[in-house]
């Protein structure tokens, strides 16, 4: 009797359709199912129960012919009579189980292996990367970032450098200019928190590049607001914009080095911050003070050198996009996202790069796999994006994307990664509160002795009295009280710092006057005419006008850059700036030798000590002096911050963290800011001793921090 092919579908509770037909056992015998008559073999051959098999193997036959071959045979003991009812036959029950116990263990094993590769993705990372070597494709990647990272030092000084002039042409007050500088750190702070967030998951190239974007285009168009208000808010844009890129910077560049390397090589692109710092010195010092360059567009629009100076600030941020547009994305990042072919194919780059450079062509990149889980994120927003229209998808991916960024925050306070995150916000606090607070108080401290040596040499004129006379030669630094002018005449000159109180003019004539921090007070005015001068209401403070005519007024604020632009304070960011070459050079060659905590430790300790140097600083040449030697100090504590920052925390976590870091150190920057400031003029001793509280707490909790130059990037 000839037996049909038996093949049986059996439907799980996984809904996977399992054909089950003959296979080989580890031995190569066949598998058998044995049935209630005979053993019958999955392939078609069967086998009485007294185990001696048919022989011959036989052929598919069609429908017809199996029909044919099998008439007169009993079908009811072939078939299950309750097949019609749609009831299961116990044996495929049985089958269901044990496929449901075998598809149980399949998930097991693979969860088993997905853990095996994430733990063993850090060490065939950094395996990976010893063997593409250290080389050009790095450099290259050095100084593009490094561009990056002196426009966000440039952008540090702008504000400062551009305000004495700014506040002049556009008429701002004191509070207003206070408000502008604020302003700015604010939005940085912002930029740090959103954009450190966002590179985790949308890339560090990708999101460096929207940063910088959005850094050249608002700061472009400040250049030709005429307006404080627009300026104010397309500084704030900007200054959002750039806010974002020392995170990105150091998160990127950390991801292509080794471990030998990390820590000296990221010491070096620290470095482009203290150029940033030169180039903005350098070049405000050389365009700010020549009016000459400045042009107008039509009658509203005027182009002072100040605003040149803006543009050419552009310069490096343009650089750095220009260049980052040849540079790949992070390989530890898409293997973080699953992406895994784009990962292979950027560390191949990166070793055929560095080999052929180093005259080893034909050195093969042997990396073939990579083995990274995808994650249920990135799972459910490829789900989604297969429905719904554009918009709904983009809604979709918008809104996963900031939930993962939540909930990567919220992840930083998981107990493994809370302690250190606490004793690094403190250090971070601390080092920013005193180093940006001093940042403040040198240079306001600067001019405060040049107005005391200014003011100590002011001439004083008691009860004079002038009749018929032609002023024509400039009035500078002079007080005049309870004079008497009759029929005086004021023409042609420049009044700076003169103040007149409780004065008497009478029949006198102003023409075309230029005044500078020059006031009237309680003085007495008759029958004067002011023609063409900038002396307008604001500047008469309780005085009786009698009879007074103002004449063809100069309106708006005027700009007289020999006298608004001292050059000391371009020098003082110059030398400040210069200072921290020797700290930079020293910490990087010892940064991966003595480990990243001395460097930290030692460094603010250091510095707390050079604070009570500043006591003795009782001239303008004394503070530049020990501000250099605070910034050498100090700068060697950021280097070894900002490196194991990026050491401590996840591939997945590292941007986040960054950028709740940097965010912190820009608040403790305007909390400082703000408070060293009200102590200008009033006493030394509080703002020294805070800095020199802030560095001791800060250093001596930095030896408290896990040394990282021997970990391998997790």
């Amino acid at each position: 009797m000839l037996w049909p092919l038996v093949t049986r579908k059996i439907k799980t509770d996984l809904n996977v359709s399992l054909q089950q037909c003959c296979v080989m056992d580890q031995n190569g015998a066949r598998a058998f199912e044995r049935g209630d008559d005979e053993i019958i073999c999955l392939c078609g051959r069967t086998s009485s129960q007294d185990g001696y098999p048919y022989q011959t193997d036989y052929p598919p036959q069609d429908e017809d012919a199996a029909s044919d071959a099998t008439e007169g045979a009993d079908e009811d003991d072939q078939m299950y009579e309750g097949e019609y009812q749609g009831i299961p036959h116990p044996d495929e029950i049985k089958e269901a189980r044990r496929a449901a116990r075998v598809e149980a263990r399949r998930k097991a094993r693979m969860a088993a292996q997905q853990e095996e590769e994430e733990e063993s993705l850090p060490e065939q990372y950094e395996t990976i990367m010893e063997d593409c070597g250290h080389g050009r494709f790095q450099w290259m990647l050095f100084f593009v970032l490094g561009l990056a990272l002196m426009a966000d030092g440039v952008d540090g000084f702008v504000v400062g450098f551009v305000l004495p002039s700014a506040e002049k042409d556009m008429c701002i007050s004191n509070a207003d200019k206070g408000l502008l500088g604020l302003l700015v750190y604010v939005a940085m702070m912002v930029g740090a928190l959103v954009w450190g967030g966002l590179c985790d998951k949308m890339g560090r190239r990708k999101c460096l590049i929207y940063v910088l974007t959005i850094d050249l285009v608002f700061s472009f168009l400040s250049c030709f607001a005429q307006g404080y208000g627009f300026f104010l808010f397309l500084r704030f844009c900007s200054g959002f914009g750039i806010g974002g890129s020392i995170p990105i910077v150091y998160t990127y560049f950390t991801e292509f080095l080794q471990m030998d390397k990390r820590g000296e090589h990221l010491s070096w692109l620290c470095m482009f911050w203290m150029f940033g710092g030169l180039y903005a010195s350098f070049t405000a010092w050389g365009i700010i003070p020549h009016y000459g360059w400045g042009f107008a567009i039509g009658t509203q629009l005027q182009m002072h050198s100040w605003r040149l100076f803006i543009l050419v600030c552009l310069f490096p941020a343009l650089a750095a996009l220009i260049g980052l547009v040849f540079m790949p994305e992070s390989p530890r990042f898409l293997l973080e996202t699953a992406r895994h072919d784009e990962a292979w194919m950027i560390l191949r780059q990166v070793h055929d790069t560095n080999w052929k450079a180093k005259g080893e062509p034909e050195r093969v990149f042997t990396v073939t796999n990579i083995k990274t889980p995808q994650t249920q994120e990135d799972e459910f927003i490829e789900i989604q994006s297969e429905t719904g229209t554009a918009f709904q998808r983009w809604t979709v991916r918008k809104m996963t994307m900031l939930q993962q960024v939540m909930a990567n925050v919220m992840s930083l306070s998981a107990p493994e990664l809370r302690l250190q995150g606490l004793l690094l916000v403190i250090v971070w606090f601390c080092l920013a509160f005193s180093y940006h607070g001093l940042g403040v108080w040198f240079p306001d401290m600067i001019k405060y002795m040049q107005y005391e040596e200014y003011e100590s040499k002011v001439r004083i004129f008691h009860r004079e009295r002038v009749e018929r006379f032609h002023f024509n030669f400039s009035l500078v630094n002079q007080i005049h009280r309870e004079g008497e002018y009759i029929h005086d005449k004021f023409a042609n000159i420049e009044i700076k710092s003169v103040k007149f109180e409780s004065s008497l003019f009478e029949n006198c004539y102003f023409e075309d006057i230029k005044s500078t921090n020059t006031f009237f007070e309680n003085c007495t005015i008759k029958n004067t005419v002011f023609y063409n001068t900038d002396l307008w209401q604001e500047k008469f403070k309780n005085c009786r006008m009698e009879n007074a005519t103002f004449l063809h007024p100069k309106k708006g604020c005027h700009l007289n850059f020999q006298e608004e632009n001292d050059i000391v304070i371009y020098m003082v960011s110059f030398l400040g700036s210069l200072a921290v070459l020797p700290g930079n050079i020293i910490s990087a060659l010892f940064m991966d030798k003595i480990g990243r905590i001395r460097i930290i430790g030692g460094s603010m300790l250091a510095s707390s000590a050079c604070t009570f140097l500043l006591l003795l600083s009782f001239s303008q040449g004394a503070v530049i002096c020990w501000q250099c030697l605070f910034y050498g100090i100090s700068v060697a504590a950021w280097n070894g911050l900002e490196v194991i920052s990026v050491e401590l925390y996840p591939s997945s976590k590292r941007g986040t963290a960054f950028g709740i870091l940097n965010g912190i150190c820009k608040f403790a920057a305007i909390i400082a800011s703000s408070i060293f400031a009200a102590f200008i003029g009033i006493t030394k001793i509080i703002p020294i001793f805070l800095a020199f509280a802030a560095l001791v707490c800060g250093g001596m909790v930095a030896l408290k921090l896990p040394e990282t130059r021997e970990k391998i990037l997790s």
